[in-house]
Parts: C-alpha cells; structure tokens; sequence
C-alpha cells in the first residue's frame, strides 16, 4: 500500500487534537486514510480540526474530554468504539508547560496540576485504550520532551521535566508489559517547536536561580536557530504509528535538531 493512504482500515486516537502537534498529527493521519477520533479541552478547536478533515474527506469525530479524569477516558473509548468498533493507534500528546518557578517557591497545586495531567493523564490514555488494541494489537506514541531526558538547563521547569522523564519511563514499561498482545509503544521528545503549549506556561522569579551560561548563537545547529515544525513531528508520529516502524517499540526518539546535544 501507498504512503498516501497507509492508515485505511485502521482509528486513531489523538489527544491534544486542537492544535500544534496534536492537530497536525490528526490531520496527516486522516490524510493518510485513518478514521479520526480528535480529544480535547477547547470545542471550537477540537470542531475545527473534525471539520478540516470532514472538508478533506476523513472520517472523524471529535472527543470533548479531561484525559486526567478517568471517566471522561473511559467514556470517550466507549464512543470510539460505538462508533469505530476498534482501534489501532494513539497518540498521547495532550499535556501543559504548567507552571515554571524555583523549587521552593513552587505551590504543591502548582506541581499537583503539571503531574496530573501531564503523567497523570497519559496513564488513563493508555491505559484504557489497552482493551481495543488487544483486539488487533496496534501502536501507542506518546508526547515527552528534550526537557527532563536530554535539557536540563531550563530554570524553573522541575515539575514539567520531572513529567517528561516520567513519560519516556512509562513508555518503556508499557513496551514491555504490551509487547505480548502486539502493542507497540514508543515516545517522541521534540525540542523547540512551533506550537502554542507556552501559552499553558507561567514562569515566575526564574531569573533567579538561571546558571550564568552562555549558549552560542543558533542554538538548533541543524536550522540555524530555527524551531521546528508540528508537521515534522507529525510526520515522525506517523512513521511510528505505521507498519515501516513494526519492530519499533520501548523507543524514545528526540527531534530538535540536534539542540539537545548543544544545550544538554
């Protein structure tokens, strides 16, 4: 089967479908011939990826859902498969910067809020998908970051990182323990990105406790200082998702254009 339409016959779930990553991950896997079940927090975004795809004539629905509460999780999958009558990829992108501050003026809800949702959140992903794709086995690529497994040098970020490093744990855990029904999973870890996850990010007094170093100009060497794209991520999301990747699995991938080498 052609790239353009590898995904046909299989449903995919992504998280975070709204926009950046997730949005952009959603669209290509639809393009390529997957029925699309977009989740989120924000309708009219979620409304809006459902509706390109509809317009490119996909098949999706979208999913209104908290992934840090069990009962939306269990609730959305029960949709899926109403509507579906399986599934075979997820994507677990959803997840927020939260707040950026020094330890000790870090509040335990502040902290509280970054985990829940961010390893908290991924843990239902998974773990009530886990049902469906037993049924055929399938692939799981879940959202970390170069921050907490590469880059530690962002100030402030210890609860974010901390998800991050969680993450890339789970999924070598999940590898192994889903291996036996055919379930793949892997992580991917992008650095600078185009996205609007800093708009989830509060950064407070981080001036503070910043080491006095200094990076040299162009600090993604691959692009000049550039960021990269969702698409290019998305496009490493699909190459996990698919059967090019069928030995793939307990794998984290870094994609930042060699930032995390420089920075790390």
């Amino acid at each position: 089967m052609s790239q353009d339409k590898e995904f046909t016959g299989k449903v995919a779930l992504v998280t975070g479908a709204g926009s950046g990553i997730g949005k952009a991950a959603a669209l290509l896997l639809a393009r390529r011939g997957a029925r699309l079940a977009a989740l989120g927090r924000t309708e009219d975004e979620l409304q809006a990826t459902v509706d390109q795809i509809r317009q490119e004539g996909g098949e999706a629905i979208s999913l209104l859902a908290d992934i840090s509460k069990p009962e939306d999780m269990e609730k959305a999958y029960q949709e899926i498969k109403n509507r579906f009558g399986g599934l075979h990829i997820v994507f677990a992108n959803a997840g927020v910067n939260g707040v950026w501050a020094p330890i000790e003026d870090l509040e335990t809800d502040e902290w509280d809020k970054t985990m829940t949702i961010n390893l908290r959140g991924t843990f239902l992903t998974v773990k009530y998908a886990i049902p469906l794709l037993k049924e055929k086995g399938g692939s799981i690529i879940i959202t970390s970051s170069v921050n907490g497994t590469r880059i530690f040098s962002n100030a402030g970020a210890t609860a974010y990182s901390t998800t991050k490093a969680g993450q890339v744990a789970f999924t070598q855990m999940a590898a192994l323990e889903l291996a036996k029904y055919r379930i793949r999973v892997n992580v991917v870890c992008p650095g600078a990105i185009e996205t609007k996850i800093d708009d989830s990010t509060e950064k407070r007094d981080i001036e503070s406790i910043k080491e006095p170093v200094e990076f040299p100009e162009g600090v993604i060497p691959l692009t000049d200082g550039k960021p990269g794209t969702s698409q290019q991520v998305a496009e490493l999301v699909a190459f996990l998702a698919s059967d090019h990747a069928s030995h793939i699995t307990g794998t984290p991938i870094w994609i930042d254009g060699a930032e995390s080498l420089l920075m790390g």
